[in-house]
Order: C-alpha cells, then structure tokens, then sequence
C-alpha cells in the first residue's frame, strides 16, 4: 500500500510544454541505460523485503532520478522496520484519505500546510493541546465537544484567546 502522493498533480503539469502537450522525456543518462546510476540505490542493492515491496517499481527503476532511488529505498526500509500494528494503522489512514473526494484532500493540505507556517512554539502548543485530548477518554472528549458547541461565538473566541496565552 502506497502512501497519496500530494505533489502528484503539480510535477504532471511541469512535465507539459508552453502549448499543453506533454514535454518529451529526457533520454536516460548513460548511467542509468546501464543499470547503474551514478549516485543512486542500484535494483540489487535492495534487500529481498524492499524489492518485494517495491516491486512495481522495478521496470523502471534504472530510469529513476537518483534522489527519488533513495527516498524509495529509506521509505521501504522505514515501512519494513514499522510494527505490524503501526502498518495496519497506516493502511486505514491511506485508505481513509483514499476515500476522500478531491475537495476534502484539498482542504487538508492546505490546513497541513498553515499549520507548517506556524511558529515552532505556536505548533508544539497545538500538539500538546492534541495530546492532552487524546488521553482523555471517550466520554471526556464527547463531554468536552458538547460544552464547546453550546458556548456563543464570543466565548469560544475568548477561550481559544486564553488557550494561546496559557496553553496548559
């Protein structure tokens, strides 16, 4: 399972000419048509698990930029070296954003990325905020959502004001 690729839409539309039409690709460097990149990760480098996993790659490894040979070989032997329990979260998540319509993915990358604007504080206060409710159990989170939804405009301003000045 593969992780989305949010970047996919914009590298096809710099991959087109001034008039639209695909660009032709670049011929493989002499490295590459020889099946060994200069400065990549060569196919038989891999180990058996990250050729397993990366086997649909494997056609078209040898024309891969060497950057993206490596970011492939890290991610595998990252995935590989996850739990099981920690892969089969990763699978729903994947298949969550899956399920997504293009509008709601559009929406989260953009708020992932206000949140990566952020200041460095101003983030880890998020998150520990985000731990904080986590912890809390069920019936605690769906209380606390409860008392959030019946405050007026005002004190939901007012409280998020007090959260940013003393985050605990």
């Amino acid at each position: 399972m593969r992780p989305p690729k949010p970047y996919a839409s914009s590298r096809a539309k710099s991959r087109r000419s001034s008039n639209g039409q695909p660009a032709a690709a670049e011929p493989p460097s002499a490295g590459a048509r020889a099946g060994t990149p200069a400065a990549g990760v060569p196919w038989a480098q891999l180990s058996d698990d990250q050729r397993k996993l990366l086997s649909d790659l494997e056609s078209r490894w040898g024309q891969m930029p060497p950057e993206r040979q490596k970011r492939l070989a890290r991610s595998s032997q990252r995935w590989l070296n996850l739990p099981p329990e920690q892969r089969d979260e990763a699978r729903e998540g994947f298949k969550r954003w899956q399920s997504l319509n293009p509008e709601q993915r559009r929406e989260i990358r953009r708020r992932f990325q206000q949140f990566n604007d952020l200041p460095e504080d101003e983030q880890a206060r998020i998150r520990d905020n985000y731990r904080r409710f986590r912890d809390l159990t069920p019936e605690q989170r769906q209380a606390l959502r409860k008392r959030f939804k019946e405050l007026t405009p005002e004190e939901k301003q007012r409280l998020r004001e007090r959260m940013r000045q003393h985050p605990n």
